[in-house]
C-alpha cells in the first residue's frame, strides 16, 4: 500500500493529515486522489461505506480550489443531514490554513441563518438534496460556476427517493464541472443518472474490505445504562496494563466519562468536534506516549487514529452498525497482536447486537461483569509482585535503615500494613466499587411482524415465505404463524432473524415494496 506522500500531494495537506493521523490511505483514497489530482474526468467510485470516501474526494477538491473565490467551487449532496454535518466538518478539518469556506445547509436547520452564510460567501456547500433545492427557487445558491458536483452515498438517495431533486439540482450546473459519484452499490437508476448527467467518466471500484476481525477476542457485557459507567471501571481495574480507546455516542458523553474518570483518579481525556486542532493534537501525542492511558472519543473524533499497541477498545455506547462496529474495534489487534474488544450492551439494544454479529460473521461472546472480589484480588497479587521487584533490586542502605528504627518499636506486620496502606492507598477497599444491577435479556423470544400487503397485492402464505427467505438469507423453517389476509399480513421469528427483516423493509423504497413493523396487536 502506498503512503500518502506518494499521492503528489502538497506540503499543505500532508500536514494536515500528518496532524490528523492518518498515516497510510484507504484502497479508495489511493486509487481516486491521484486520478482527481492528475486527470479531468468525472469520476464513479464504489466503495463500502465507512472506507474514507469523504477525504478520498475532499482532499483533491481542497487542493485545486483557489482562495478568496467569489462564488461557490463546489457542492456536496448527502441523503441525511447527519451526514451533510459530518462530511463538512471532515472537509473542514482538511483544509489546514487554507482560507477555504464550508458551510453544510440541510432541513431543520434555521433558513436565516444558512441565508446569511451564503450571502457572506462559501466555498463548498454541503448540503441535503430537498434544502438545496430551496435555496436554488429562492436563488439564494448560485451553482452556474461550481467545478464540482459530488453525490455522496448516491445509493441511498435513491432508497430515500431523493434521486429526482438530484437530477434536477444537476441540470442547475455547468457541463463543464467534474462530477464525481461515491455509491456503495449501482442499481440501475443510478447507472441512468450517470450516464444521462455525467461526461466520460470513469469507474473505480476499492478493493472490498471484508468484516472481519479475526485477532480480536469480542466480548459483550449485558448492563443498565446507568451502571455503564462502574463496568467500566472494573475492567479497566482487572486489566495490568489497559491502554485503550473508549467509544461514545456524543460528545457530551466523551465528556463526561472523560471528566468522571479523571476524578477516580484514571489518565483518561476527552476526544471530540468541539475540541480544537491545536488541543486535539497534544492529546493524540500524550496517549501515543502514554502520559495517557485512555481516549474517550465519538467516531468522527477518532478517524485516523493509528496506535498499534492498544490493549482494548470499547463500545460504551453501542455503534451505529456493523461497519462502524468493524472500524472501531479494527483499532486493536494490529500488527500480529491480539486485542480485546468489550462492548456494553442494554437489553433494549441486544437485538442490534445480534444484527451486527449477523452481518459480519464473527461471535461476540458473552461474559459476567467482573466481582469486586475478583478485582482486588487480582491487585493483590499486582501489589506483592510490585513489592517482589523492589526487594529483588535490592533498595538503598538508607531504607534499610530506616527499617531497623522501625522494627525497635513495631511489629513486622503492623509496619509493611502501613507501608501498603501509605503506598496503595485505599486501592484495596472493596467500598471503591459500586454495585452492578443484574439485567435480564429475552435471547431466546420470538417477534410478532405486520407486513403491510395481503391477498389484494398477490400475496400468499408461500410466496411470502419464499420472497423474505431469499430476501435476508435465512432458513424458512424460521418462519411461524403465517397470516395472510386482505390486505396485510403477519409472521413471527426470533429476535435476530426479526431485526433483519426490519432493518431490510424498514421503508418503502419502491410503490410495491414491503412496509413492516413490530405488531403491536393482530388487527
Amino acid at each position: 500500500m502506498k503512503r500518502f506522500e506518494e499521492l503528489g500531494l502538497s506540503a499543505r495537506i500532508l500536514k494536515v493529515l500528518k496532524q490528523k493521523g492518518f498515516e497510510q490511505p484507504t484502497s479508495i483514497q489511493e486509487k481516486v486522489i491521484p486520478f482527481l489530482m492528475q486527470g479531468t474526468q468525472d469520476v464513479i467510485a464504489q466503495a463500502q461505506t465507512g472506507t474514507g470516501k469523504t477525504a478520498a474526494f475532499g482532499i483533491p477538491i481542497l487542493e485545486s480550489l483557489k482562495e478568496n473565490a467569489t462564488h461557490v467551487q463546489a457542492i456536496v449532496l448527502t441523503p441525511t443531514r447527519e451526514l451533510a454535518i459530518q462530511v463538512s466538518e471532515e472537509i473542514f478539518s482538511l483544509r489546514g490554513d487554507k482560507k477555504v469556506r464550508v458551510t453544510p445547509i440541510y432541513g431543520g436547520q434555521s433558513m436565516s441563518q444558512q441565508l446569511r452564510s451564503l450571502k457572506q460567501g462559501v466555498d463548498i456547500v454541503v448540503g441535503t438534496p430537498g434544502r438545496v433545492l430551496d435555496h436554488l427557487n429562492r436563488r439564494s445558491l448560485r451553482l452556474e460556476k461550481i467545478d464540482y458536483l459530488v453525490l455522496d452515498e448516491a445509493d441511498e438517495m435513491l432508497n430515500m427517493g431523493f434521486i429526482e431533486d438530484v437530477a434536477q439540482i444537476m441540470k442547475s450546473t455547468q457541463k463543464s464541472k467534474r462530477t464525481l459519484m461515491f455509491s456503495a452499490t449501482m442499481p440501475k437508476p443510478i447507472q441512468k443518472i450517470a450516464d444521462q448527467y455525467m461526461q466520460k467518466y470513469q469507474l473505480i471500484r476499492a478493493d472490498k474490505e471484508d468484516l472481519t476481525v479475526a485477532s480480536i477476542d469480542q466480548i459483550y457485557f449485558e448492563v443498565s445504562q446507568n451502571d455503564k459507567f462502574e463496568a467500566l471501571c472494573r475492567i479497566i481495574d482487572v486489566e495490568e496494563d489497559f491502554y485503550g480507546l473508549v467509544f461514545c455516542r456524543t460528545k457530551i458523553d466523551t465528556d463526561t466519562v472523560a471528566r468522571h474518570l479523571s476524578e477516580r483518579g484514571y489518565d483518561a481525556e476527552a476526544l471530540n468536534g468541539d475540541i480544537a486542532q491545536s488541543s486535539r493534537e497534544k492529546i493524540l501525542n500524550r496517549f501515543k506516549k502514554r502520559a495517557i492511558n485512555i481516549l474517550v472519543a465519538t467516531d468522527v473524533a477518532a478517524r485516523g487514529i493509528d496506535v498499534q499497541d492498544l490493549t482494548h477498545v470499547i463500545n460504551f455506547s453501542l455503534p451505529q452498525g456493523p461497519e462502524a462496529y468493524v472500524h472501531r474495534i479494527g483499532r486493536t489487534g494490529r500488527a500480529g497482536k491480539e486485542g480485546n474488544a468489550i462492548t456494553f450492551v442494554t437489553p433494549e439494544e441486544y437485538k442490534k447486537l445480534q444484527f451486527i454479529k449477523r452481518i459480519i460473521k464473527t461471535d461476540i461472546r458473552k461474559a459476567k461483569i467482573p466481582k469486586v472480589k475478583e478485582i482486588i484480588a487480582v491487585k493483590r497479587l499486582r501489589m506483592k509482585a510490585t513489592v517482589q521487584e523492589i526487594i529483588s533490586s535490592q533498595p538503598s542502605l538508607e531504607c534499610y535503615a530506616l527499617s531497623a528504627e522501625l522494627l525497635k518499636d513495631n511489629a513486622p506486620e503492623d509496619i509493611v500494613a502501613a507501608l501498603v496502606e501509605y503506598v496503595f492507598e485505599d486501592e484495596l477497599h472493596e467500598a471503591n466499587y459500586a454495585p452492578i444491577r443484574d439485567v435480564k435479556v429475552d435471547t431466546k423470544g420470538k417477534t410478532r411482524l405486520f407486513i403491510q400487503q395481503g391477498k389484494k397485492d398477490g400475496l400468499s402464505p408461500k410466496k411470502l415465505v419464499s420472497l423474505i427467505e431469499k430476501k435476508c438469507g435465512f432458513s424458512s423453517r424460521l418462519i411461524r404463524d403465517v397470516r395472510v389476509l386482505e390486505k396485510f399480513s403477519f409472521i413471527t421469528l426470533p429476535f435476530h432473524e426479526a431485526e433483519v427483516v426490519l432493518s431490510f423493509f424498514k421503508k418503502r423504497k419502491h410503490k410495491n415494496d414491503f412496509y413492516v413493523t413490530k405488531a403491536k396487536k393482530e388487527r
